[in-house]
């Protein structure tokens, strides 16, 4: 019975993707396998959920590098499969000069701010890249040793959310999208910006209170107004 719930919370928190980026599959679910005898059920959830957020983070860069070819050129000559490759798996500890060498919070304002003059498609994903991790304790896979706090889980969400209004209302002084991302016109209404954050929320909010029931950890639901543009730190 655990397994087929487990099965059952895997397939929801799973996405699907029709993009030429790399994946790298996992066997989290071969009962054979080594590291299976140091997993509990919990483990192999918070496995699934940041995997797969991780996956909407690559799909969500190949979109905006799409949208916003102007910041590719900033980075690389490559075109936007291989740059997102390249990022994700670049065995590079996501430290780039092209944006100064920020990360999570600095990097996701760095993204937003008028005055920087870099790749900030590579700001916005390093920026939620690593505070995905953070949220996590650091880490991208999970033992019994190991402890995720489901209030972090919960505050990157609502950091997404954050994101998701910078995204859209964040311009120049010309007034213009400094990123480019979901558009809704008389000719095209494409949304697939919004649903793929959502994913990622959901996944999260998920997770955060399935793991704060069985762990007893109460979430405080902050009252946040998205449009503070103000990211909720980490505990």
């Amino acid at each position: 019975m655990r397994i087929l719930i487990l099965f059952t919370i895997v397939s929801l928190l799973t996405g699907c993707s029709g993009s030429s980026i790399e994946r790298k599959d996992s066997t989290q679910y071969d009962k054979g396998s080594f590291n299976q005898l140091a997993k509990l059920d919990q483990d192999r959830m918070a496995d699934y959920e940041i995997r797969e957020n991780i996956e909407s983070l690559k799909i969500l860069m190949l979109k905006l590098y799409k949208r916003n070819p102007d910041q590719l050129k900033k980075t690389t000559s490559d075109n936007a499969e291989q740059a997102v490759n390249w990022i994700f798996f670049g065995g590079h500890k996501w430290e780039f000069e092209q944006i100064n060498n920020a990360t999570d919070f600095e990097a996701v304002y760095q993204a937003f701010d008028q005055k920087f003059e870099g790749d900030r498609v590579l700001s916005l994903i390093t920026g939620l890249y690593t505070m995905l991790v953070k949220a996590h304790g650091d880490k991208t896979e999970f033992f019994i040793t190991d402890s995720i706090d489901p209030q972090n889980l919960y505050n990157m969400a609502r950091n997404i959310e954050i994101t998701m209004w910078m995204l859209s209302t964040k311009k120049n002084e010309d007034g213009r999208l400094l990123l480019f991302s979901n558009e809704i016109n008389e000719e095209v209404a494409n949304l697939s910006f919004e649903r793929e954050f959502g994913k990622m929320i959901g996944r999260l909010d998920y997770f955060a209170y399935t793991l704060s029931e069985k762990t007893e950890r109460v979430i405080t639901r902050m009252i946040q107004n998205v449009t503070t543009g103000i990211l909720l730190p980490f505990i």
